[in-house]
């Protein structure tokens, strides 16, 4: 068999349409614009091409998009002051500050600093704690990305059996639990797991987080199970040029599974639409906007 491939670009147009749909409705509404603040510090420059498509997306869906580039030696006082001011902006209600930060700065005390109900990353622990106990919050956009291909590909996940090969607070955890409230059965899986393998092949929901080239082999995989690709990793290819693939060895899952998403054109694309998703929601909510259902 060869797996159908699930297209991550044509979901993730569909999900933008929408949501600039919603936000013309929502100008209409309230007189203003929802609006997205991005954060760089520093000049890493697969960073810089994120945020930049960020913000591309931002304009594109008819929001406001508010840039802050700061110099990799910003103190840790400074970005949490900009936090600061950013959480008391009326004009701004998504907040993303982009990660990795330098060294010099926590990590954790930035992404705790932010406004949970600005948090449109969903890496705030108050909105991994709404998520975990079933309350409104934001969810990381990621793993709702590919919660929403899944349901698009399969309809009801209830009852069905999931691992998730990750553990990271970002993809793998969120994701477990977004899988928990479909009513799925559930197993976090990692690269310590006994008998990996053996765990992933009761699967009809695979999704791989863990960020190994091409760990995850065919004989891995239960026929006609969905598998989710989220791995990124960039490795050599001929001729000293380099690719980008996932965590699952694609070209030989593709004859087991029934369904798979491709690296790159998978969830990458649908992250950047959540997240445009996620801010036209807190723009809602802040102002009583009642938005699509679909979304």
């Amino acid at each position: 068999m060869s797996a159908k491939i699930i297209d991550g670009k044509a979901a993730a147009a569909a999900l933008r349409e929408e949501v600039a749909k919603e936000v013309a409705r929502f100008r209409v509404a309230t007189g203003r614009a929802p609006g997205l603040a991005t954060v760089l510090v520093g000049e890493d420059p697969a960073s810089a091409v994120y945020v930049r498509s960020k913000g591309r997306a931002t304009l594109e869906a008819g929001m406001q998009s508010f840039q802050h580039n700061l110099p990799i030696d910003t103190s840790e006082a400074d970005l949490l002051a900009l936090v600061d001011r950013l959480n008391a902006d009326p004009a701004v209600d998504g907040i993303l500050v982009q990660l990795p930060l330098p060294d010099h700065i926590d990590t954790n005390k930035v992404i705790t600093r932010i406004d949970p109900d600005k948090d449109v990353d969903g890496f705030n622990p108050v909105n991994a704690g709404r998520l975990a106990i079933g309350l409104h919050g934001f969810v990381p956009c990621t793993p709702l990305g590919c919660l929403k291909l899944l349901k698009a590909e399969l309809g009801d996940l209830s009852g069905k059996n999931a691992v998730v090969i990750g553990r990271s607070n970002i993809v793998g955890k969120p994701m477990a639990m977004l899988l928990l409230a479909e009513s799925c059965t559930v197993t976090i899986a990692h690269s310590r797991t006994r008998d990996l393998p053996e765990v992933v092949r009761g699967a009809d929901i695979v999704v791989a987080a863990v960020g190994r080239p091409q760990m995850v082999q065919a004989d891995w995989l239960k026929p006609g199970c969905t598998v989710i690709d989220v791995g990124i990793n960039r490795i050599a290819g001929e001729g000293g040029n380099s690719h980008l693939v996932g965590d699952v060895d694609f070209a030989s899952a593709s004859q087991v599974a029934g369904a798979i998403t491709p690296v790159p054109g998978g969830v990458g694309p649908m992250t950047i639409a959540s997240l445009i998703r996620n801010t036209l929601v807190s723009a809602a909510r802040r102002d009583g906007f009642e938005y699509g259902e679909s979304l």
